[in-house]
């Protein structure tokens, strides 16, 4: 059975987009899934990469056309500009890995809420109340929000060097342990095939 490592932020719109098709092409191939959120304005200077308000405003401009294009492709609602990012993504990333290790609900379906609650209900993801809504309607108790952030802290700092480690240096980001990697919600498809033995 094949496993993916998905290293991704809370910040991130492109994680965003992704939806929840990953968890639909694990279940399709038999896969499993370990989700490793990250801090990625440290993962970006370590791997080559800027945090996107110090990109040349080409790369800016691109990315202001390309996230509404493909937000459209999917048929996903976007905020181009949300009224609370960036934020601090540690506090989100905590739950995430506290309700991995906690286990009874839909991994999926929180990362997903997570994500939506930034990108497109204009919600503050740092906030406490937020992280508990989440989790509640992803089956999980809202109370891991409150609990494991020494280990959260040392699980997403390990995940940062994981993720450095396996050559990894943006957002979404998919390892298979078949030892082949995909980068970004658009080659989910091309993940599907390699799962499937066709790519």
């Amino acid at each position: 059975m094949a496993h993916i490592d998905y290293y991704f932020t809370t910040l991130s719109p492109y994680a965003y987009l992704a939806g929840e098709r990953l968890e639909e092409i694990a279940d399709r191939h038999g896969a499993s899934i370990t989700y490793r959120p990250l801090d990625i304005m440290q993962l970006f200077p370590r791997t080559g990469g800027q945090a996107p308000k110090d990109r040349h405003p080409s790369r800016r401009a691109y990315r202001d056309q390309e996230l509404p294009r493909q937000a459209r492709k999917l048929e996903m609602a976007l905020n181009l500009q949300p009224a609370h990012w960036p934020t601090n993504a540690a506090p989100s990333s905590y739950a995430i890995i506290a309700a991995q290790e906690a286990g009874g609900g839909d991994m999926g379906k929180l990362v997903h809420s997570i994500l939506r609650a930034c990108w497109l209900e204009e919600r503050d993801i740092a906030e406490d109340e937020v992280i508990r809504d989440c989790l509640q309607a992803a089956g999980f108790d809202p109370a891991l929000a409150d609990s494991g952030l020494l280990s959260g802290a040392e699980t997403y700092a390990a995940n940062l060097e994981r993720a450095v480690a396996a050559n990894v240096f943006g957002a979404p980001f998919y390892v298979v342990d078949t030892g082949q990697s995909f980068w970004g919600q658009d080659r989910l498809g091309d993940l599907d095939l390699h799962l499937a033995g066709k790519l």
